[in-house]
């Protein structure tokens, strides 16, 4: 009997955890198509008639196309340098196991546990002279995500053997070409898999953008949100518009995150089983 109860309540709390999980975008959702004096409950009551123009609003006073293109590309450029930079560093330090490797791979993973100081950091922003611009954003986006992915690059590059390493040198291989012609192709799993996270934690990002970026030119689409939030606090707390914006900014983060979900899957299975 136990064998049919024990599925049947793992699933029940899957189910459960899923509606939990969705509460709050479906809120979103359903509000973002209601009139202002509808949403101003914020339940999950239907509207009576479905207002689809509030997302034409929210792109016309909003500015989020201009803001889509920010967010975009400082996440692409964050995601390709964390990807190079982790990747590459996950290697020297998974095959040469000194001291010193240790000492660096231990001090950068540090940054997963650590707060990060607003202060210092404008500080060290102005003195390089990144404060307020794009590159700017986009390398502390980087420097965001290092920690945590070289910490998963790491053990993924562990689990290689290191005989291929072997044979591809005695093949004819220097340092480049067996990084980038042998491995590098090995770490597709575990690339997408960092690629989907740092981008998604980048998209999301409302704190930096916040502090470093004074030019609202150079806003990404989470800080549009808090603009248009601000406005309609003082003026008519038009909640459907908010809740449109925000449905806005959340779509190109679950696409994406639905495009790697497979490799993300395939990339902790392989690591588990070559381990």
């Amino acid at each position: 009997m136990l064998k049919w109860i024990r599925p049947l309540l793992k699933n029940a709390f899957a189910w459960l955890l899923s509606i939990v999980v969705l509460i709050p975008f479906a809120v979103m959702l359903v509000n973002s198509l209601k009139t202002r004096e509808e949403s101003y409950s914020m339940t999950l009551k239907l509207p009576a008639v479905l207002q689809f123009q509030n997302y034409l609003t929210v792109i016309e006073q909003g500015n989020v196309i201009p803001s889509f293109f920010n967010s975009f590309m400082y996440a692409s450029l964050s995601v390709v340098l964390v990807v190079l930079t982790c990747s590459m560093a996950a290697f020297v330090i998974s095959r040469n196991d000194t001291r010193l490797n240790r000492f660096a791979y231990f001090f950068i993973i540090m940054g997963i546990v650590l707060p990060v100081n607003y202060v210092a950091l404008m500080k060290v922003m102005q003195v390089t002279m990144l404060n307020n611009t794009r590159l700017g954003i986009s390398l502390l986006y980087t420097a965001m995500n290092i920690p945590i992915s070289l910490f998963i690059t790491c053990s993924f590059i562990g689990s290689i053997p290191k005989d291929l390493d072997e044979a591809a040198i005695i093949d004819g291989c220097g340092p480049w070409s067996l990084f980038f012609r042998i491995i590098f192709p090995l770490l597709k799993p575990v690339a997408v898999t960092v690629g989907v996270l740092c981008f998604m934690a980048s998209w999301n990002d409302f704190m930096m953008p916040l502090y470093y970026l004074n030019n609202s030119a150079k806003w990404p689409m989470s800080l549009t949100v808090y603009s248009f939030f601000g406005a309609s606090m003082q003026a008519q707390r038009q909640w459907n518009l908010v809740c449109a914006d925000i449905v806005l900014t959340s779509i190109p983060v679950i696409v994406v995150y639905l495009l790697g979900q497979k490799y993300i899957v395939s990339g902790i299975t392989a690591g588990a089983v070559k381990g």
